[in-house]
């Protein structure tokens, strides 16, 4: 037991005031504890930052790999263990969830705060005087990106299309950015919704579906859904033009009893009335369907193999247990509504598209639904040669759907290569010693965590920091050079503006307010209690037990 869990009175005599195998940290020891796991996590991140950063490979207790440089996902595959490494794959999760991108600018920024901060406690500056200095920081930041940031709409279609670039720019798909990123900006405006004198875009209403094979250009959006079911009868025709789609969340097949019951038959002529019963039944709901005029079925549960016979003898394409999200996309997609009762169902709850048809992708039948008049549902369907090649340009599209959303939403842009970062870092530069003090020292403390940012950027595109800082600094001393940042791919300051290097402001506020709000969480922390594990516990007691 360590002495910090006993307590003693005046009189000399011990209290215990924490379980066995409890253990505990305090004052500076408890912060530079916190403070060193931290700074662990930014160290592995770090070198995947930038459109020039390198990829991790993950390999969980079950061998299962993962190869991608996306923040979020980085974080949470690597099962850390300590609490306050804990707080930054939080962090990394609300960023995500959040604006979609921007998850290592938050958990890196977080550790450059607490790294310099470490530095002040080690000057003897209270935490306290450092949490309020960054957080008058953190206001001159926002302030920034408010004052500089560019205003753009939903048809700005050219600079929605170069915050998508930007996104995957920094991805593995970087290769296919140009065709990705088309596809990415044409789902998100076909998906947003005017309300009231705001947009709105869900992105669930975006299906994404993966098939390994093929390459990453065969990636493909189309206007309408991709249903990854087959048509359930050979009778069937497997296409469909300007079709008129039935969407049915109820069985079609006669529906066994909750209960169960029993059915006593005495001779066969039963039997067989039993069975035209069941088959006129099923004949009659398949009569009620093809008489709205459908021509397609697609149905969020079962069909009967009787009821299959039916629908291919009146020629209509059916579907069977689509799954339910694909079914509300469907909707929304061609505007039919879904029918939960077939004797209420009418030509009017029927959707319409141009083309419904089954088609082989890889190994794989899927139904293609699409060319419908105003769909408020698209799909991505990704292609690529391998799985894991798949799975990470899924996550590079999520990312670049969500920034692209993020500016259809918010309005708002600014340029990227450590240009809002610079700009921002000039401004505290002016403002620290306006409020002097310790909490100067602090202020500047949050423009050098900044700073740092910027460095990163640039060692992982294999240059020298500092003579590219100071050419960064001394530009940004123009106010007409608001957007100069670093070009990592041949290590010149420019204009990133005129590069096509943009970002929506949303990610940066975001991102900013994340990391300051874990570093000043981090930094009033001066105890850590930790309790004893359970397996330890358990252990001991089953030693007691031996002995």
């Amino acid at each position: 037991m360590s002495q910090a869990t006993v307590a003693t009175t005046p009189e000399g005599i011990p209290v215990i005031i924490l379980k066995e195998g409890s253990s505990r940290s305090y004052g500076k020891d408890a912060l530079r504890i916190n403070i060193a796991a931290v700074k662990a996590v930014e160290e592995a991140l770090k070198s995947t930052y930038g459109p020039r950063g390198m990829d991790k490979m993950l390999v969980d207790s079950l061998g299962d790999v993962t190869i991608t440089n996306d923040g979020a996902t980085i974080l949470d595959k690597m099962d850390l263990q300590h609490p306050a490494a804990k707080l930054l794959v939080q962090i990394a999760k609300g960023q995500d969830e959040e604006t979609a991108d921007g998850t290592k600018t938050a958990v890196i920024l977080s550790g450059e705060l607490v790294r310099k901060a470490e530095d002040l406690i080690y000057k003897d500056i209270h935490p306290t005087i450092i949490v309020s200095g960054y957080k008058k920081a953190e206001e001159v930041a926002l302030k920034t990106i408010d004052e500089i940031a560019a205003r753009v709409g939903i048809n700005d279609v050219d600079v929605l299309k170069k915050v998508a670039l930007t996104s995957l720019g920094s991805k593995a798909v970087a290769g296919a950015r140009e065709h990705l990123a088309d596809i990415v900006v044409k789902a998100v405006t076909q998906v947003a919704e005017l309300r009231g004198d705001k947009w709105y875009v869900d992105l669930d209403n975006i299906q994404i579906v993966k098939k390994h094979g093929g390459s990453i250009n065969d990636t493909q959006l189309v206007y309408g859904i991709v249903v990854d079911k087959e048509v359930v009868h050979p009778g069937m025709p497997k296409r469909k033009e300007n079709a008129k789609i039935a969407l049915i969340d109820a069985p079609l097949e006669v529906e066994k009893p909750e209960l169960d019951a029993e059915i006593r038959i005495n001779d066969p002529t039963q039997m067989q009335k039993f069975l035209e019963e069941e088959e006129r039944i099923l004949k009659e709901k398949v009569e009620k369907i093809a008489a709205t005029g459908a021509d397609v079925v697609i149905c969020q549960k079962g069909i009967d193999e009787v009821a299959q016979s039916y629908l291919a003898k009146k020629g209509i394409l059916a579907v069977r247990r689509a799954k339910k999200s694909d079914m509300e996309k469907l909707a929304r997609a061609t505007g039919a509504k879904v029918v939960s009762n077939i004797d209420e169902i009418t030509p009017q709850d029927l959707g319409y598209a141009a083309l419904v048809e089954e088609r082989k992708v890889g190994e794989d039948k899927m139904v293609f639904v699409e060319g419908a008049k105003n769909p408020k549902a698209v799909s991505i369907l990704i292609r690529a040669g391998l799985e894991r090649v798949a799975d990470e340009t899924e996550r590079a599209i999520k990312d670049a759907l969500g920034t692209v959303a993020d500016v259809v939403r918010d309005g708002r842009v600014v340029a990227g290569g450590g240009a809002v970062e610079t700009e921002i870092v000039k401004r505290l530069r002016k403002y620290a010693p306006t409020v002097g003090g310790k909490e100067q020292l602090a202020i500047e403390a949050y423009a050098n965590a900044l700073e740092g940012l910027v460095t990163i950027l640039i060692e992982n595109g294999g240059y020298d920091p500092i003579d590219l800082l100071m050419k960064l600094r001394s530009a940004h001393e123009n106010e007409a050079n608001k957007w100069y940042g670093i070009n990592v791919f041949n290590g010149t300051i420019a204009d990133m503006w005129s590069l096509g290097v943009i970002e929506p402001a949303l990610v940066k506020i975001n991102a900013i307010k994340a990391a300051s709000e874990a570093a000043t969480l981090i930094l009033r922390i001066d105890d850590l209690i930790a309790a004893g594990k359970k397996e330890e516990k358990e252990k001991k007691e089953e030693k007691k037990e031996e002995d």
